[in-house]
């Protein structure tokens, strides 16, 4: 599993209550679900996996519902 890096990152609080509640309908944590939501961002613009790096069970390819 790739080494987790803390990163302080400021968001208005309508965009962050909606990823609450988005957060929450998935049963995720808030930082699951950005992480989520970054990681299938950067899946479809082909920035996914990074170059030379395999895929790993924290895609989200794999935890599709």
């Amino acid at each position: 599993m790739a080494e987790k890096k803390a990163f302080p990152l400021r968001v208005g609080s309508d965009v962050l209550d909606a990823v609450q509640r988005w957060a929450e309908d998935e049963l995720r944590s808030v930082n699951a679900q950005i992480e989520y939501v970054l990681r299938d961002a950067l899946r479809k613009a082909g920035r996914w996996p990074p170059e030379g790096q395999a895929r790993d069970s924290s895609s989200p390819e794999k935890n599709k519902r």
